[in-house]
């Protein structure tokens, strides 16, 4: 009887034992038949970066998917920001993972380059004033480095170890002198992060409105504690550091929450914006008390140009804005000068009044207010610099949808600007389009433009499809010349650039059979020259095709129905599958 029990017990033990082994079998993501996986998993095309010269293009390629590893990074939110704590990035950045350079000055040649890190994570390309050389980014599984990229010599190597914080606004700084970059590192300073998980409250979270009226949008991300707080800082901390093409690191600026940093045209000045304390529940990192500062190229301090306040409520309305100066930038036209805007309704949409925004100037050495230049009937956008005595001027205003754009003198204070385009910014059929932009002495994009007369490029949207077109326009008379313009029908052709000085437009073309791919042209030429020769990843679907079936129901009558894509698409995958 014990012995029969015995058995009965051993037997019972051994089944749950092999069911539990079942339930936890260890089972991996797994992949389709190869059929599917090269129709699915596909080679995208790459992203291009032109130099201004229109001499090299820069292939950088990434996967159509992230990986599962990505996928599961641990991510905080904090302020409007979305980062991943381990490696100091955007936990939703982009990255590419392979690099080529196209020359394309004489017969294109695609060349591999060499040095890439293994299991590259790339980002944050940037040109060096001279064109010879792209920095970038690439990130680790402990952080974020520098990279250079030689052009002439098509080889990287690394600049930096994985310290730098890429968390808060632009990363590479490139000197003028195309030798050195200002470089944001993680703070010296920095204390270790706190996880909320298991972080005991010492107390209630508190705001305070003072009993004051007002309005807000709602914002995702936002800091809700002291921790976040906590880790907010810590993870917007930085040091700015001068970094040579040997690798060589120098101290340049240390310990602040460097938001924003840019030269000079000339290089001779930096101007850097950083976020201060308080900060806020309510609002994100870009509407926290600021501050913006004027250094020399050396880091010493020249100018504090802007102390802003934490910005809680501002008046309703989509078109509000802040009362204080704003939108700071340097004149592209100029070595060393500023522009800035300041709100004429003291940033309230609501109210009526005739003019919104007031424009100035502030020339070295950056001292008192600017001088007033020019004035916008709708909230400031923009200015987009030619030569000293015209540039062109942008505004808009969400509620009735206008944008106007406007001619004006900047060497004086213009009172009465031409509005050259007037428009619905929602109508793409009567969308001017862009202004032709070049390179001036400063490695500045300003206007184009020769004797008055300037070249825009439109989508070239009609009722009957879409043609890209390059036209001219007499600034004055308004008078317009097509230059170029699409015929194509069955392809997509859309204009990338157009090389003023050989008379060139560098075309993207793609259609439902084809891969897009870039060619160059002469205005005038019928035959286009291919840069590019990327095949299409999808060759198997080239014959997919849409069609309306008819046939007879039982009844007599003609039924119709368009799911012949779908049955051609089911038929393909099917003969693949061999069912």
């Amino acid at each position: 009887m014990k012995k029969s029990t015995l058995i009965l017990l051993i037997t019972i033990i051994t089944s749950l034992i092999t069911l539990t082994n079942s339930a936890q079998e260890n089972v991996t993501y797994q992949k389709p038949s190869k059929e599917i996986l090269d129709l699915v998993d596909v080679e995208l095309a790459p992203r291009t970066l032109f130099d201004s010269k229109n001499k090299v293009m820069l292939l950088a390629y990434r996967d159509a998917y992230k990986s599962i590893e990505e996928l599961s990074i641990k991510e905080m939110r904090l302020g409007g920001l979305r980062i991943d704590p381990k490696t100091f990035i955007g936990s939703r950045t982009r990255y590419y993972n392979n690099v080529k350079i196209n020359f394309i000055e004489d017969k294109p040649k695609v060349v591999e380059v060499s040095g890439l890190p293994n299991n590259p994570r790339l980002a944050n390309f940037n040109w060096s004033p001279d064109e010879k050389k792209v920095a970038f980014t690439n990130t680790t599984s402990n952080g974020v480095e520098v990279w250079v990229l030689d052009v002439e010599r098509y080889e990287v190597k690394k600049l930096t170890d994985a310290n730098v914080n890429a968390n808060l606004g632009n990363v590479i700084i490139w000197f003028k002198d195309s030798e050195h970059l200002l470089v944001k590192m993680k703070s010296s300073i920095a204390k270790p992060l706190i996880d909320g998980d298991f972080q005991i409250p010492t107390g209630p979270t508190v705001s305070v409105n003072n009993g004051k009226k007002a309005q807000n949008r709602t914002y995702q991300d936002l800091l809700k504690n002291k921790t976040d707080e906590h880790n907010f800082e810590q993870l917007a901390l930085s040091d700015l550091c001068k970094v040579n093409l040997e690798g060589k690191i120098e101290p340049w600026l240390a310990n602040d929450m460097f938001r924003n940093v840019s030269f000079s045209p000339d290089g001779e000045f930096v101007m850097v914006k950083t976020i201060a304390r308080p900060f806020s529940y309510i609002v994100p990192y870009y509407r926290f008390a600021s501050k913006t500062t004027i250094y020399n190229k050396d880091g010493s301090l020249v100018k504090t140009i802007a102390d802003d306040p934490l910005v809680e409520d501002m008046p309703k309305g989509f078109m509000s804005t802040v009362s204080h100066k704003r939108s700071f930038q340097w004149r592209a036209d100029k070595p060393s000068s500023l522009v800035y805007a300041k709100a004429l309704d003291g940033g309230d949409a609501n109210k009526a009044v005739e003019f919104r925004d007031e424009i100035f100037e502030l020339i070295q050495p950056f001292e008192g207010d600017g001088k007033s230049k020019v004035k916008t009937i709708n909230r400031y956008s923009g200015i987009s610099w030619s030569k000293d005595e015209v540039a062109f001027l942008y505004d808009y205003w969400w509620n009735t949808r206008n944008e106007k754009t406007y001619t004006f003198n900047p060497s004086k204070k213009d009172d009465s600007p031409e509005i050259i385009f007037d428009r619905n910014y929602q109508d793409k059929y009567n969308d001017p389009g862009n202004l032709v932009m070049i390179k001036n002495e400063y490695g500045r994009k300003i206007v184009h433009q020769k004797e008055g007369v300037v070249s825009l490029i439109s989508d070239g949207f009609t009722k009957e499809g879409q043609f890209s077109t390059l036209y001219t326009m007499n600034v004055l008379s308004g008078k317009k010349e097509t230059l170029y313009k699409s015929k194509m029908v069955d392809k997509l052709e859309n204009i990338v650039r157009y090389i003023p000085k050989t008379g060139q437009v560098i075309t993207r073309m793609e259609s439902p059979n084809e891969f897009p791919n870039y060619y160059i042209k002469k205005l005038k030429s019928k035959k286009p020259s291919a840069l590019t020769l990327f095949e299409n990843p999808f060759k198997g679907l080239e014959d997919v095709h849409k069609e309306v079936i008819t046939y007879k129901r039982e009844d007599g009558q003609s039924k119709y129905t368009q799911c012949q894509s779908v049955y051609l698409s089911l038929l393909w995958f099917t003969s693949l599958l061999g069912h």
